[in-house]
């Protein structure tokens, strides 16, 4: 990894698809570690997650992670999430955060040196090349180790570093098994929830 220890630095994390990457190469995400790795590269300025949230269910699995995290040290960025059912009978869930991701990272851009961006979709090439411009560098957290590879060839060509998630695991994956690390912010909060629902699909 490529981080002074001096420089600003801002997570960007694109909920759904950390999760999924995370999903696809068998591990989940413990939060808090992620948070401390990274504050551990350089001097945090913030960390921004952005999610969708069933608004209307009566209780949204991902409720609780969205709580435990806005209690511990994470930006929290979210918008209600639209269900549907596809032509072929299948619950989908349409949330995409692109938007407000890009937003926020160019709102911060003349504030920090450093952003991490959690996402591997190609559609940020060109957010990354426009803050590039402005002096700020930029790596991109994905993994190629899945099939199929969950980082765009494109995306990781314009970043200036990319770190493959499976690299990282033993950093800030969440610890299973007995001795299983937990944290309880709230009454019953923590972060090792899951984060969607595993029989509803992300549009």
């Amino acid at each position: 990894m490529n981080f002074k220890p001096q420089e600003r630095v801002a997570l960007f994390i694109d909920g759904s698809n950390l999760y999924a990457a995370a999903k696809s190469l068998d591990f989940d995400i413990d939060y808090k570690r992620l948070l401390s790795f990274f504050a551990s590269q350089g001097h945090m300025v913030r960390a921004f997650y952005f999610t969708a949230l069933l608004e209307e269910q009566e209780y949204s699995p991902i409720r609780p992670l969205v709580d435990w995290l806005d209690y511990n040290g994470y930006t929290m960025i979210t918008k209600p999430a639209k269900e549907f059912t596809d032509n072929a009978g299948h619950k989908k869930i349409k949330g995409n955060m692109d938007i407000e991701l890009a937003v926020d990272l160019i709102e911060m851009a003349d504030s920090i040196d450093h952003a991490v961006i959690f996402s591997g979709d190609g559609d940020f090439r060109r957010l990354v090349e426009f803050v590039q411009r402005k002096g700020l560098r930029v790596t991109v957290v994905s993994t190629m180790r899945s099939k199929p590879p969950m980082i765009a060839d494109e995306l990781r060509r314009q970043a200036d570093d990319f770190i493959e998630l499976m690299d990282i695991k033993a950093e800030i994956q969440r610890r299973g098994g007995n001795g299983a690390e937990t944290h309880t912010p709230l009454e019953d909060g923590n972060s090792n929830v899951e984060e969607f629902d595993p029989h509803v699909e992300i549009a």
